[in-house]
């Protein structure tokens, strides 16, 4: 039988354009070691980890006349140093000098004639640091058979790779006749097939969608919200090919201190922090906030299956992700208010029982917030853009250090890409007593992303209680 992609993982490819590649992203910023981290070490460890990620050495092949939804197969001309890329800064290079590089090669699809992944080594960051950056296609990660790339290049303690002979051998491409046959065959088993995949190919999205919705779990919340589109605003509308992306680092300190003297959790505060920063962000472009206004934010959180004990720790396998609309508050002045109203959506979701909790991802082997956030960014395109205003994903991290070879992290962002008409969307990362975001947003439609940034901070610490 065929590889065949998924109906979610085939609309992913259908859907996907110049302007809006699927695509999930990780800027990851090394201190280099005594003895040097360079680009054959790189190749050395990812050449390592593939042995447990078969599909990141396939590549989709479509079937003529779309019969059936496209198949996975071997690249049988793998070639690891197209995928995995070196660049570098003109030393000392900044750190805006290497986010502003992020956000190009975010910009740039993925070569659908090729396996769905590109790594990028990059040199000449100022005090001999060095990144990694990742790009994988939303169709890839699955959380099921696949994980991302960069869970497993992680390793809690230093590691030195030794070169190792390869011994994969790419299985043969079926042939046209072959792909045509497998896909009659099934069209007569299942005749609604055929059908189904032209109208995901022309693009048909609430047909796509309706076959969808057993992809994710929780719709009851969704379903609440269906009839109501989000609320009009600058971050809804037509998106260009461009893209800036700025990130923001907190301390967890600072969290926990909010926790301790207003309630509500981590991921609560980090809420309220966003919303008080889109808050002042709308008010600097002249927007006119009633108090009851709000955007609604599409928020996917880890849930354990129906009949499960505990959440996987294994690498998420079994495991969901929910989908939430959480609507927030930017028209409420008061910076402890909104947290409460916040708190108070999210509990709904957190007395079902089924929420996993920080402690329990904690768990999870290497870096999981690298496959949660692409979890989360396939279960957010699985809806309308129309009914939120943008995608916040957040995922805890270990707070302990972690090492690519003997290159020791230092911090980690997450890229969450851009639907079609939503023009912002938020990683949120916490890793060795820091809360990291990634702000990935259109090159013109928001273009003062960098503006927004600033006052997550300053809204954490309107909650601190340091500026009001």
């Amino acid at each position: 039988m065929p590889d065949r992609l998924s109906a979610l993982d085939a609309s992913f490819l259908y859907l996907e354009d110049a302007v809006t590649p699927m695509h999930v992203g990780g800027v990851a910023i090394f201190e280099r070691p005594r003895d040097g981290f360079d680009y054959e070490q790189v190749l050395c460890l990812v050449g390592q980890r593939l042995a447990y990620l078969p599909r990141y050495r396939e590549r989709v092949v479509s079937v003529p006349g779309y019969l059936a939804r496209p198949v996975w197969a071997d690249d049988v001309d793998f070639d690891l140093s197209y995928h995995v890329r070196r660049s570098a800064l003109p030393a000392p290079g900044t750190d805006g000098q290497l986010f502003e590089l992020v956000a190009r090669l975010m910009a740039r699809p993925l070569d659908h004639e090729r396996p769905l992944w590109e790594t990028y080594f990059i040199e000449g960051l100022e005090n001999g640091r060095v990144a990694l950056v990742t790009k994988t296609h939303q169709a890839v990660v699955d959380g099921v058979g696949t994980v991302e790339l960069g869970q497993l290049i992680l390793d809690s303690t230093p590691q030195r790779c030794e070169p190792a002979e390869d011994t994969w051998v790419p299985r043969r491409q079926p042939s046209t006749t072959q792909l045509v046959l497998d896909a009659v065959s099934e069209t007569v088993r299942r005749p609604g097939e055929l059908a189904e995949n032209l109208r995901a190919v022309v693009g048909d999205v609430a047909a796509t969608a309706g076959k969808l919705v057993d992809t994710v779990g929780g719709l009851a919340s969704v379903a609440r919200t269906l009839i109501r589109p989000a609320p009009a605003g600058p971050l809804n509308g037509p998106v260009s090919g461009g893209r800036i992306f700025t990130v923001v680092r907190t301390r967890l300190e600072d969290y926990r201190k909010v926790r301790g003297e207003h309630g509500g959790t981590v991921n609560d505060i980090v809420l309220a922090s966003i919303t008080g920063a889109l808050r002042q962000w709308l008010l600097s472009r002249g927007e006119s906030l009633a108090p009851s206004a709000s955007l609604r934010a599409l928020v996917p959180m880890a849930v354990l299956e129906p009949g499960s004990m505990e959440f996987s720790t294994a690498g998420l396998v079994n495991n969901q992700l929910e989908a939430h609309l959480v609507e927030l508050p930017v028209g409420e002045a008061n910076p402890v208010l909104r947290l409460q109203h916040i708190s108070h959506a999210m509990r709904a979701y957190t007395d079902t029982r089924r929420s996993v909790t920080a402690r329990a991802m904690l768990k999870v082997g290497g870096f999981a917030p690298a496959t949660m956030h692409s979890l989360a960014a396939r279960t957010a395109r699985s809806f309308s853009g129309r009914i939120f205003n943008l995608v916040i994903t957040n995922s805890p991290g270990p707070q302990i250090p972690l090492y690519a070879g003997q290159a020791r992290m230092a911090e980690m962002y997450p890229v969450i890409p851009l639907a079609r008409n939503q023009a912002l969307a938020i990683g949120v990362t916490s890793y060795r007593g820091a809360v990291c975001f990634g702000l990935n947003a259109d090159r013109k439609a928001v273009s003062d992303v960098g503006y927004l940034a600033s006052m997550i901070e300053e809204s954490l610490a309107e909650l601190q209680g340091r500026n009001w």
